[in-house]
């Protein structure tokens, strides 16, 4: 993990003097994502300035150091990621005997330069298999480029305040720069309420958005802070070229071709310059990356895992097994509600803007204890979203059909039926009749999922049952904000502005 910042001011009233100054505050302010070097690059005639943070995974040496400019001294660039297809790359612009291809070190960084010398950005992005966000200065056209790997992986935030463009990988960076203006965005909070998060584009400031994943954005003085993203690639696109040409093998070649290419996939997020390791809950996705790493290890790679005292919640006795089973180097840490309650005054600091994922405390002490060991982690983060772990998309469909076709009078008596019983009561009872129950009604956390089933089974339409299984805040409608007010339905991001303005 790195860091990246920077601006570039179109109205050329920034103090040429404060250029740099105010490049290294914004790189200082993510000072945490990259302890290991630091650097900044400006040009106050054209108004831009750069900077960003290092976390050295690949060439440990100057060579790697950023700013960084091109061979042919056309591109600056900070960069935040891997390509990992970057050797591949590599041979084939030496191959091509371009006269500007100069590598001075062997980081993947340098070898993204020498593509967007040779190829331009769009041409590149289409080419690169990578993590990454980066802000690229073209020197030659004065053109800013942000651009985003195709699932989001890396954090992009960018927006304008007045006519100075701001970028960085959190929001501390852009709240370094003097223009700054920290206008909560009432709209977002909406989002935040329904989804636990503030999903891209959008972020809990007014003028500031995140990039959207798989495109980048062109910036120049005459360029209008409405500007779209372009898309350089499409997971829709990919979708339907997978409908209209499916594969055609057996199921045994279909198991043998993922195995291929998961194989792949692992071995290019193993090459690394720094000791690098693996997070292992014990399920499936994390699971399978481990394996695959240790298959291709010439020694026992380090596992990590975290634990809880209440049993319903712990995993780390499954990721234990499995890193016997695989002869990993495993280190468990167990959580404390004391070891929990400590990291809450840091949350906001960590994540910048609201998120209200319960994970968030875990995985943060996770890492912690990970980063004494290793520089780099994999986990099985993404499995469930690429292989459809998460079944609420299907259910919706299915659940819909069944709740449509019983009367109005026997969902609300199967309603309160669901809710007679709190969840834990319902959860005691799943696990006494555990032993006789088919497999297919074995549930963790069965009481929560049927008090769901019953806040379902009073709606009307198909869109309203997609829309409260995949919410973490089931029902807007019926929020009341504010004592002394009657209640008020609020069901846009517009309603929830009006209403939080009047109530402040």
């Amino acid at each position: 993990m790195c860091g990246i910042a920077g601006f570039l001011d179109t109205t050329l009233r920034h103090p040429v003097d404060t250029f740099h100054s105010t490049a290294r505050r914004m790189g200082e302010a993510i000072r945490h994502r990259g302890p290991d070097d630091a650097g900044s690059w400006v040009d106050p005639a054209a108004g831009i300035a750069l900077a960003h943070r290092r976390l050295s995974i690949i060439d440990l040496s100057p060579a790697g150091h950023q700013p960084m400019l091109s061979g042919s001294g056309r591109y600056v660039i900070v960069f935040n990621g891997e390509i990992y297809n970057f050797q591949e790359l590599r041979e084939e612009l030496e191959g091509s005997n371009k006269a500007q291809l100069r590598l001075r070190g062997h980081s993947d960084t340098e070898v993204l330069l020498a593509c967007f010398d040779c190829w331009d950005v769009e041409r590149t992005l289409a080419r690169v298999n990578g993590m990454f966000a980066f802000g690229l200065w073209d020197r030659q056209e004065r053109i800013l480029y942000l651009g985003r790997d195709r699932l989001g992986e890396k954090p992009l935030y960018y927006g304008w305040m007045g006519g100075v463009f701001l970028f960085g990988s959190e929001l501390k960076a852009l709240h370094a720069h003097p223009c700054f203006e920290a206008e909560i965005d009432r709209d977002a909070l909406a989002l935040y309420l329904r989804h636990n998060c503030i999903p891209s584009p959008y972020s809990i400031y007014r003028r500031v958005q995140k990039l959207l994943p798989g495109t980048f954005l062109a910036i120049t003085g005459a360029t209008s802070a409405n500007a779209a993203p372009v898309p350089f690639w499409s997971l829709r696109h990919i979708a339907e070229s997978g409908v209209a040409d499916p594969f055609r093998g057996s199921e045994k070649e279909a198991v043998e071709q993922l195995e291929v290419l998961l194989r792949d996939a692992v071995r290019m997020r193993m090459l690394s310059d720094v000791p690098l390791g693996a997070f292992l809950s014990g399920g499936v996705d994390s699971s399978l990356v481990t394996s695959l790493m240790q298959a291709q290890s010439t020694r026992p790679i380090k596992t990590f895992s975290i634990g809880f005292s209440e049993a319903e919640y712990d995993e780390a006795g499954n990721g234990a097994r499995v890193a016997r089973h695989l002869g990993t180097e495993h280190t468990e840490l167990r959580v404390t509600p004391r070891d929990a309650l400590a990291v809450i005054p840091n949350i906001p600091a960590i994540y910048d803007e609201p998120f209200a994922d319960s994970s968030q405390i875990p995985t943060f002490l996770l890492c912690r204890m990970a980063r004494r060991h290793v520089t780099v982690g994999l986990t099985g983060d993404g499995g469930d979203e690429v292989f459809c772990g998460y079944t609420r998309h299907v259910w919706s469909h299915r659940l819909w059909k069944f709740i449509r076709a019983m009367p109005r009078t026997l969902r609300r008596v199967a309603a309160a039926a669901l809710l007679s019983a709190s969840p834990e009561q319902w959860d005691s009872m799943f696990q006494i009749s555990g032993p006789c129950l088919p497999s297919a009604m074995k549930h963790r956390l069965a009481g929560q999922k049927l008090h769901k089933l019953a806040g379902l089974l009073a709606l009307g339409n198909l869109e309203s049952v997609y829309q409260t299984l995949v919410s973490h805040w089931n029902d807007p409608a019926k929020v009341v904000i504010g004592s002394e007010e009657p209640p008020t339905v609020i069901t846009t991001p517009g309603d929830w502005a009006k209403r939080l303005q009047f109530t402040e």
